[in-house]
C-alpha cells in the first residue's frame, strides 16, 4: 500500500507540472488586449459610437498606443488664455492633446491639437474648394488628411471668450477622393471639441453631437 501511495503522489506531482507548463494557452486565453481602446484614449473623448468608429476606421485598429498626448496641458492653456488678456503681439500656442497610433504598429497615426485663436475668417476663398464644410461650432472643414473646427467658449466672468482650434491631422497618403475619410477627420475634431469644451465649462459652443453634417462652404 505505502508503494502505491508513492506512485500515486509521484504521478500528481508529474501532472501538476505538465499542467503548469501547458498553461501557457490558457493564461493566453485571459491575457489582457495590448494598447488602449476608443474609449479609453485621451480621456475618453471618443467613447461615443460615431467617434469611436471614426477612429477605428482612421487608424485600422481597434487598439491604440499613446503618442505623447497632454489633453490635461492643453485643457490648462485653454483655461489660462481665457483669464488672461492678450497684448497685440501675444500668439497662443497650440498643445498636442492627443497623439494615437495603431497598438499593431506601422505608418498610420493620428495627431489632435487645441489652442486659443484670434477673430477668423478660418477658411480662405483659397481653400474654400479644397475642403467639405461642416455644421458644428463657429466654422468646421476638412480634407483628408487634416480636420480644423472651431468652436466659441464662453465662460463665467472674469474669463473671457476665446475661440478654440481644434485640428486633426490623418494619416498621410490618403487620397484626397477620400470623401468618407474627411467626415471621419471631423468626426473627431468634433468629438475633442465637445469634451473639451465640457471640461472648460463652455457655454453656447454650437457643437453638434455625433457626427456633423456637410454644408455649403461660406462664400466670403
Amino acid at each position: 500500500m505505502r508503494a502505491v501511495s508513492v506512485r500515486i503522489g509521484a504521478a500528481a506531482v508529474v501532472a501538476a507540472l505538465l499542467a503548469g507548463c501547458s498553461g501557457g494557452d490558457g493564461g493566453d486565453a485571459t491575457k489582457e488586449p495590448e494598447g488602449l481602446s476608443a474609449a479609453e484614449v485621451c480621456g475618453g473623448f471618443a467613447k461615443d459610437a460615431p467617434a469611436a468608429a471614426a477612429l477605428k476606421a482612421v487608424l485600422g485598429s481597434e487598439r491604440f498606443e499613446d503618442d505623447l498626448s497632454k489633453p490635461d496641458k492643453a485643457v490648462a492653456r485653454l483655461r489660462a488664455d481665457a483669464a488672461a488678456p492678450w497684448a497685440d503681439s501675444y500668439r497662443p500656442q497650440a498643445v498636442k492633446y492627443c497623439g494615437l497610433r495603431p497598438v499593431e504598429g506601422g505608418q498610420k497615426d493620428l495627431g489632435i491639437d487645441v489652442g486659443a485663436v484670434g477673430k477668423g475668417p478660418y477658411l480662405g476663398p483659397e481653400l474654400a474648394g479644397k475642403v467639405t464644410s461642416y455644421t458644428s461650432g463657429l466654422q468646421a472643414f476638412s480634407s483628408s488628411g487634416l480636420a480644423k473646427l472651431y468652436f466659441s467658449c464662453r465662460r463665467e466672468a472674469p474669463a473671457r471668450t476665446i475661440v478654440v482650434e481644434t485640428a486633426v491631422r490623418g494619416p498621410a497618403g490618403t487620397p484626397e477622393t477620400d470623401l468618407e475619410q474627411r467626415t471621419r477627420l471631423i468626426t473627431l475634431a468634433n468629438a475633442a471639441a465637445r469634451q473639451i469644451s465640457e471640461e472648460l465649462g463652455c457655454e453656447e459652443d454650437g457643437l453638434v453631437t455625433g457626427m456633423p453634417a456637410p454644408t455649403a462652404n461660406p462664400t466670403s
